[in-house]
Order: structure tokens, then C-alpha cells, then sequence
């Protein structure tokens, strides 16, 4: 008979959740329990929280509402980044027992006695201020990538951003740890692993616990490019004045980091980004692009617009549009502002009406969808090497190249988690790229 305890995990957010939420569901089964899927029956449910997403609390409510309804006697704790935010909040949804904030989330386990229900939510969050230590962590799922994280926090002052406030201030892990945990991964027969953390740039940055640098991002990159057993790493979104030149020769010249780069711009006009308090102008993003398509022409740049901001006027959006329009990049996320308690953003003037954000997101949108497909036919007829995922998705298999384009196959459980080198022949229907397989001794039936 198994009596080990049963827990499930969800997670809201960002990749940087996701790695953190598998370092805790790894405590939780060094202390005995058993992990099960969010859908089944589990003596204790855990949420990891998000705060930059719209209707946090709503979406929260419904998470919590699922587990009841699969155990209503279930143990159900909150952790991340809400709950660091607003933990009262949370404590008071029906339902909810415990709630950790930014420092407390890693020593869950240390608040779990009976798994006895609560009356109230319990709260433990530290000041922000606490959150100054750092705890290394990486996802493994039934992925063929992971998501490592090199670092936590941010000191950037950006008006519309709640991290610093959920998340502390910026520090890395050492980059000895950095790399044993890329090694733990190679060993797991992992393909990819993609680089994390809230502001990944800043890497070396309080690795004393102070601001004192022994470490550069360049440096890790180059310290990673030689751990043996990984064939492809990828870097998550960096910030534009953080990328710089050496960076971006490296990655041309590197075994192992692939052309694809995630930079956030927020806004093409200078007159916004100044009241974001951006650490750029547009012309430094510029200068970022055309240094990554001279080393890498093939390279794929994905390219982060918050619409509606206050202050936006038409004329000030269509700078934007056209500034990305004319740029060479291969896609967009688009996010559409909503204000946040505590920024400096939520008290400004000239404030967006919400039907104008939405009409401004949706051109936006429409624009990402003709860029990626610019991007995809630019690949027609080149050779690139896929990584397959292991999901069978309607009869088809998926993967991606190194160039991050997405190609789809009839499903063959015998490429999962495998490279293989194809030529691209054509955008599908459903906008996904179809490929030959370029050796002759790969039968496809």
C-alpha cells in the first residue's frame, strides 16, 4: 500500500515560475512525497503565482476552485510572485491555507506540518528588502528543453513594473552552481536548456550578496558554451543595453548557443521610453539588430511592445508601428498596459482608454503574424537542424530549429527528443514550416 503523500503543482507565468516551481516540486520529493498531475487527486496543491498577467486574482480563484473540486479536504498553498504582492488577498480566497512570499517559497516544506486545513489563510512574506539570497533552480518536465535560472531579481526602475516590488533586488548564482546545473542536465539527456532569470543581462551581479562583480554575462555564456553533453543553449529575453557586441560574436561563433534573441523594447518612440524609464533609446535597439543580422543573418529576434501606456498618443503608436514594421525582426509579444498598485506608471496623466489599447494590440498583433511569416519564407530552402518535442499534437510531431521556426511532421515517437538535419520546403496552413529530411536514411512513412 502506498501511504506517501500526493502533491501537484500548477504554474502561472513566466519560464523563470516554471523553473523555480520544479525545484520545489524536487524538494517536496526528497522529503517523501509523491508528485502527481494537477488534475488528479492530491493530498496538498500548490500554485505558483504571477503578477504581471491580467486578472491574476481571477485566474487564481479558478486554480484553486479545480483543486477543491478534485479534493476538497486538499492542503492549498500559493507561493511566487502575487503572493508576495498581495498576500492578504490570496489568504483570504476560500479555500487557500498557506501563502509564501519571495524569500519563504523555497523553504516551503518547512511550513507544512499535518497538512491539517486551516480556518484562514496563513501568511509568511518577508519585507522585499529580505529577498537579497539566491536559490538556483531548473525545470526538467517531460520537456526535451529546460529552463535554467542564472539569476533573480532586478534594479531597474522601469514606471510600469511590479518585479522589483515582487521579486527584490538583482543577484546571480555563482557560476560554479551555474554550471553544475547544466551538467545535472546534460547527464538527463537533455537537448536544449534555455538560459532564465528576471533580468539575465545583469548575470554576476550580487553574487556576494552585494553589488560586487566577480562574473560577466559574456563570461557564462562562454563557461557554458564548454559544458559537455548539451547541444543547443538558448538565451531568454535580454535587455538591449545588457546585449552587448562581445555577447552577440560569441553566439555567432559558439558550438552550442543558437541565433535566436528575445530583446524587449517596450516602445519605438524615444518620448515613451523616457517616461518607462528605459535604460535606451530606439536607436540603441537599432544598433542591437543589425549587429545580430550582420553575424547571423538567419538569426530570429523576438521583440517584446507594451501598447497603451499613458501618454501614447496615435501619432506616438504609429512611431512604434512603423519603427517595427521597417525593423528587421521575426516576431512580437504584444502586451496590452494595465495599470499596477505601487508603480509610478499607474499615477501618470494622459491616460489610454482601454478600447484604443485593445484596437492598438490588435494592429500589433496583425503585424507579429506578417512578420513571422516574412521570417519563415526567408528560411525556404535552407538547411537547419529540428529538435523534436514529444507531444503527439493532433497525428503530428513538432520542432523547432535552431532559428526558433517552427516545423511540424506526421507523428514518429522515434524522433522525440531527437536533432536531425532538414531542409525547409513550405509554410503549411496552419503557418507551420514542412521540411525533407536531408539524410536519405530517415524514412518517413
Amino acid at each position: 500500500m502506498n501511504d506517501r503523500k500526493k502533491v501537484a503543482f500548477y504554474t502561472l507565468g513566466c519560464k523563470l515560475n516554471f523553473s523555480e516551481t520544479s525545484t520545489i516540486a524536487r524538494n517536496f520529493q526528497e522529503e517523501g512525497f509523491e508528485k502527481v498531475d494537477f488534475s488528479e487527486h492530491a493530498d496538498m496543491y500548490v500554485i505558483n503565482t504571477c503578477s504581471v498577467t491580467e486578472n491574476a486574482d481571477k485566474r487564481f480563484k479558478t486554480i484553486v476552485k479545480q483543486a477543491q473540486k478534485v479534493n476538497p479536504d486538499a492542503f492549498v498553498a500559493a507561493v511566487g510572485c502575487y503572493a508576495q504582492l498581495k498576500p492578504e488577498e490570496l489568504a483570504a480566497v476560500d479555500g487557500v491555507d498557506l501563502v509564501l512570499g519571495a524569500t519563504e517559497k523555497f523553504k516551503i516544506t518547512d511550513y507544512i506540518n499535518d497538512l491539517t486545513k486551516n480556518d484562514f489563510g496563513e501568511v509568511h512574506s518577508c519585507e522585499i528588502e529580505e529577498a537579497d539570497f539566491y536559490v538556483g533552480s531548473y525545470s526538467i518536465g517531460d520537456r526535451t528543453r529546460a529552463f535554467l535560472k542564472v539569476q533573480d531579481g532586478c534594479d531597474y526602475k522601469c514606471t510600469y513594473c511590479t518585479i522589483p516590488l515582487a521579486r527584490g533586488i538583482s543577484r546571480s548564482d555563482t557560476l560554479e552552481n551555474v554550471l553544475k546545473n547544466a551538467k545535472e542536465i546534460s547527464e538527463k539527456d537533455i537537448k536544449e536548456i534555455v538560459l532564465t532569470g528576471v533580468n539575465i543581462g545583469d548575470y554576476g551581479k550580487g553574487e556576494f550578496g552585494n553589488k560586487k562583480h566577480e562574473h560577466t554575462f559574456l563570461e557564462l555564456v562562454q563557461e557554458l558554451d564548454k559544458v559537455e553533453g548539451i547541444e543547443r543553449l538558448r538565451i531568454s529575453s535580454i535587455e538591449p543595453n545588457l546585449l552587448k557586441n562581445e555577447t552577440i560574436d560569441f553566439v555567432s561563433k559558439s558550438n552550442t548557443f543558437v541565433p535566436h534573441f528575445h530583446i524587449p523594447l517596450q516602445s519605438g518612440s524615444n518620448t515613451l521610453l523616457r517616461l518607462m524609464r528605459r535604460r535606451y533609446m530606439r536607436e540603441l535597439y537599432v544598433d542591437r539588430v543589425t549587429q545580430i543580422k550582420e553575424t547571423m543573418p538567419d538569426a530570429c529576434i523576438g521583440v517584446d511592445v507594451i501598447v497603451g501606456f499613458p501618454g501614447e498618443t496615435d501619432e506616438i503608436f504609429l512611431e512604434t508601428y512603423n519603427f517595427l514594421t521597417e525593423l528587421n525582426i521575426s516576431y512580437l509579444h504584444v502586451f496590452t498596459y494595465s495599470e499596477r498598485e505601487n508603480t509610478v506608471a499607474a499615477e501618470m496623466e494622459d491616460v489610454v482608454p482601454l478600447n484604443v489599447r485593445k484596437k492598438r494590440s490588435k494592429m500589433l498583433r496583425g503585424l507579429s503574424v506578417k512578420k513571422r511569416r516574412a521570417f519563415y519564407e526567408s528560411q525556404l530552402g535552407k538547411t537547419k537542424t529540428v529538435l523534436f518535442e514529444s507531444e503527439n499534437k493532433e497525428g503530428y510531431i513538432h520542432g523547432f530549429t535552431e532559428n526558433y521556426v517552427k516545423v511540424k511532421a506526421p507523428w514518429n515517437p522515434e524522433l522525440v527528443n531527437t536533432l536531425y538535419k532538414v531542409t525547409l520546403t513550405k509554410i503549411d496552413d496552419d503557418g507551420m514550416l514542412r521540411f525533407n529530411f536531408v539524410d536519405e536514411t530517415v524514412v518517413f512513412s
